[in-house]
């Protein structure tokens, strides 16, 4: 046993003040006694020296938090491009008071690889400026009316910061370049009024992009220019808005030599506001005036553009990587939030059904539903208070203190999910029950990922065989003794049946024993079957061979199963890796009506905060999981089908993690070309792949669109085709989705207006992956054509013998014979008619009038079949269900 009672908060507070003295002063270069002046070059150099120095960052940094809060943040930051990594607004105060400080944080962050977007004032020294001219400030409603001789002095004080912010970095081994104009555009606010006082209308971001790529922190004054080449002044707070606007960084920080809001009428830090809920009322406070007042109402309409995850945090320059790289972060965080419900009985809850899931979610066991019906059914015998969000993304459970005993309440249960975790929705929760409850205690097994956030929350806590016991609010030693004594004897059973977590782990517990029991019957029985002589072997049912008339071909070899392929017939749970691309989204689509698929999560950077549009299920909310994540969730297995949607050669890392965890019966889907030539992975085609296969396969490689296309139009002749080297040829033309979401020339739809552009006309991937997958070369040609979906081709198969067109069409109709999503027809078939169809149409079938080369078109839609349909009979075939459920036939 291990006893961590203590009064946490202080000690914390000065753990961290000891840890950031530390930060500060590590490693200060000797160049900062003597700066060197810089030439600001535009060749790359090494982002550092070493990993030495970036190793030892890392090492202060476990000092202020825990190794899995850096790595999980680390892994964050370094998930998005560069300069979506942090906006940091500079005070002027802090230029001048905290410049050392300032450029310590900043040494710290560069060392790791990351590149802060920094952007500063100067209102302090304008100040000085103006007085030592003679020339008396002049405000309205907070704003600094600027005439033309202020204009003139903070303009030239502006660019001398910038250049002293600039040098103090360089002479602290920081790789810094001062971007002084062509940034920031803006409009006069009001000219007659304010002068030469602008706001922000556009943000060119390209030369603070090309500053990190080429290894600089970038470091902007908030001066700004009219389209006429006039320089307006901004306010720094409303300038780094507009900036973060344009960027969407992870983080946004505004340092203050204040660390934070406080609140005038007690004097005190004000930790959090969250907006949703707390907004209306800040602005209603007395002491809520000028720039304060300005400061809270910009930050709102900035987060408002934002997705929800995003927030900005006002702190000292000493608690920046406090700020980045723990939980509990540091001075004033202001988010969105989420408005909390609050029910005080079973009866407030509109939806039942829901609340159930939500309690038996992610710990389901062989009895789970049935405790939570009881526990539900005990509560309505108990005063009790529950915090939940629209969504269930969160939910707790509290039931007061009991009568004739210490007032302590007990946080019966807490349930939340990764996006509550990632939006902020877990720290909104506790800010309410701290509200609400003086005095609380709750238990939590001593394995739980977020136990340092809960740590955080508390005043002391205590472990014991595998479980802590955290508490806040007691004062009293006695009561704290009390209270660890009986931790002590009785574990989380303490709190009787009120603790729904303690009577989950019983019966999952008790689930494991049956589950054991099974395995180990069935071993028996297995073992007693092997040595048993008149033990028969199963016999595969062979496709039965009919003999066509012409005598050119069989019917279907590899036919549609028919039925299930195992009796599963509860929900499968799904997660998404990479659903920003179209196939996605198409994916998405198919899985919202399919009735046995669980989309869990969805991953994408870009879209890391918002919603999850076009799933009606229930709502989800993008992620950006890092293969730490991936890993993870793997050893929980909490994921039975992972979907990998990303571009070519970036997958690896994921799967290596899911490998890596032990969970080998999870079923991998890749879309990508990565493992399609890897003979360990089992390639995805149905229709000419045999389904047992698939069926029995736990990695899948998913065909590309043109190869499924081409393959499809190829097959049935392979057996005819000319000898080597006369080879098939496919001319291939697909709409422009298939060059993704990302801008080029081969999606730009002005660049393909009465156009069709060719491209890797040699050598293309779809050109190994077809002549591999058919065992005969085959030359692919691809262009792109200014229509959105479906994909066109034109294939020229050389023939062996003689054939006529009706022969080459009687072999294909055989051969897909029974096939759903395979259509066959006289006709050439037109790419407007499969857009947003599910199959492959094949027709055409002319023959040259040697009868020796045949020609058949062939047309499907590059996102359904060619990936998200084919994607699902994948997935069906794998985990057991129907190949074509949830597929629109």
């Amino acid at each position: 046993m291990q006893s961590l009672a203590r009064p946490a908060c202080r000690q914390l507070a000065r753990h961290v003040r000891h840890t950031e003295r530390s930060l500060a002063s590590f490693a200060v270069p000797a160049a900062r006694l003597t700066p060197r002046r810089r030439h600001y070059a535009t060749s790359r150099r090494p982002l550092y020296d070493d990993g030495s120095a970036r190793s030892a960052v890392i090492n202060v940094l476990n000092n202020i938090a825990s190794k899995r809060e850096v790595q999980q943040y680390l892994a964050q930051f370094t998930s998005v491009s560069s300069q979506q990594f942090a906006v940091i607004k500079v005070g002027g105060a802090i230029m001048t008071d905290y410049l050392d400080e300032l450029c310590a944080s900043l040494r710290n962050l560069n060392q790791m690889g990351l590149f802060p977007v920094v952007i500063h004032g100067a209102g302090p020294q304008l100040n000085k400026m103006l007085e030592k001219a003679g020339v008396e400030p002049e405000y309205k409603e907070g704003i600094r009316i600027t005439d033309g001789k202020t204009l003139g002095i903070a303009r030239k004080l502006f660019l001398e910061e910038n250049l002293k912010l600039v040098e103090a970095l360089e002479a602290w081994g920081v790789r810094a370049r001062p971007i002084t104009s062509g940034v920031l555009m803006a409009q006069y606010k009001d000219k007659d009024v304010y002068k030469f006082v602008g706001e922000v209308n556009d943000v060119q971001t390209a030369s603070v992009k090309a500053a990190i790529a080429e290894g600089y922190i970038p470091v902007l004054t908030c001066m700004a220019e009219s389209v006429d080449g006039q320089v307006l002044n901004v306010n720094a707070d409303k300038a780094a808005a507009e900036l973060a606007r344009a960027l969407v960084p992870l983080k946004i920080v505004y340092l203050s030599e204040k660390g934070g809001i406080h609140d005038k009428e007690t004097g005190k830090l004000i930790e959090a506001i969250n907006l949703d809920e707390e907004y209306e009322g800040y602005m209603k406070k007395p002491w809520v005036i000028h720039g304060t007042r300005s400061k809270i109402r910009d930050i709102k309409t900035l987060l408002d553009d934002l997705p929800r995850s995003s927030s900005v945090a006002i702190i000292h320059p000493e608690s920046l990587e406090r700020e980045l790289f723990t939980h509990s972060g540091a001075g004033t965080l202001i988010r969105r939030g989420t408005k909390l419900q609050q029910a005080t009985s079973i009866a407030d809850f509109d939806d039942l059904a829901k609340l159930k899931q939500t309690l038996v979610r992610d710990r389901e066991g062989l009895d789970s539903k049935s405790v939570v019906d009881r526990y539900l059914e005990s509560l309505k015998d108990r005063q009790f208070r529950a915090y939940y969000d629209e969504n269930f993304e969160a939910l707790a459970i509290v039931l007061p203190p009991t009568e004739g005993k210490p007032p302590l309440a007990h946080l019966a249960t807490l349930t939340m999910t990764r996006s509550a975790w990632l939006s902020n929705i877990a720290d909104n929760v506790f800010q309410s029950l701290k509200r609400d409850f003086p005095k609380l205690a709750w238990t939590v097994k001593q394995d739980d990922e977020n136990l340092t956030w809960f740590s955080e929350k508390a005043d002391g806590s205590i472990a014991r065989q595998g479980e802590v016991l955290f508490w806040y609010g007691i004062d009293s030693p006695e009561e704290v003794r009390e209270l660890m004594s009986d931790f002590v004897q009785h574990g989380r059973q303490m709190f009787g049946d009120t603790n729904l977590e303690s009577q989950l782990h019983r019966a999952a517990a008790a689930a494991q024993r049956i589950r054991s029991g099974a395995a180990k019957l069935q071993g028996m029985r297995q073992q007693a079957t092997a040595y048993h002589t008149s033990a028969r072997r199963p016999q595969l049912r062979e496709a039965k061979q009919v003999e066509q008339r012409r005598g050119y071909a069989t019917t279907n070899p590899n036919p549609p199963l028919g039925i299930k392929n195992s009796e599963k017939n509860y929900p499968a749970k799904v997660a998404l890796i990479g659903a920003r691309g179209y196939t996605g989204k198409a994916l998405v689509e198919l899985l919202d009506r399919h009735p046995n698929m669980d989309l869990c999560h969805v991953s994408s950077r870009e879209l890391v905060g918002k919603k999850l549009e076009n799933y009606k299920k229930k709502e989800i909310i993008y992620e950006s999981l890092s293969p730490d994540d991936v890993r993870r969730m793997a050893e929980k297995k909490e994921i039975d089908c992972w979907v990998m949607a990303l571009p070519n050669g970036v997958c690896k890392p994921f799967v290596d993690a899911i490998n890596e965890s032990g969970h080998k019966e999870a079923v991998i889907v890749d879309l990508s070309a990565d493992y399609r030539f890897d003979s360990s992975w089992t390639y995805g085609l149905p229709e000419l792949v045999q389904r047992n296969r698939i069926a029995s396969a736990t990695r899948i490689s998913n065909p590309g669109c043109y190869a499924t296309a081409a393959q499809l139009g190829i097959a049935p002749l392979l057996d005819y085709l000319a000898p080597q080297p006369a080879q098939p040829t496919v001319f291939g033309v697909s709409g422009y989705s298939g060059a993704g979401t990302k801008p080029s020339p081969k999606n730009d739809v002005n660049n393909l207006a009465d156009n069709l552009i060719p491209y890797s006309l040699t050598d293309h991937i779809h050109e190994r992956e077809i002549s591999s997958q058919l065992g005969t070369e085959v030359a692919f040609i691809p262009h792109v054509a200014m229509w959105f979906a479906g994909i066109h081709h034109t294939i020229s198969l050389p023939l062996s013998k003689s054939m006529a067109s009706r022969d080459v069409r009687q072999l294909y109709q055989n051969r897909y014979d029974k096939e759903k999503l395979v259509k066959v027809s006289g006709e050439s078939p037109l790419v407007k008619n499969i857009s947003g169809k599910h199959g492959v149409e094949i027709g055409g079938f002319a023959v040259h009038s040697s009868g020796k080369r045949a020609v058949v078109n062939v047309t499907i839609d590059n996102l359904l079949k060619g990936a998200a349909t084919q994607c699902l009979q994948n997935m069906n075939l794998a985990l057991g269900y129907g190949e074509y459920e949830g597929i629109p036939l």
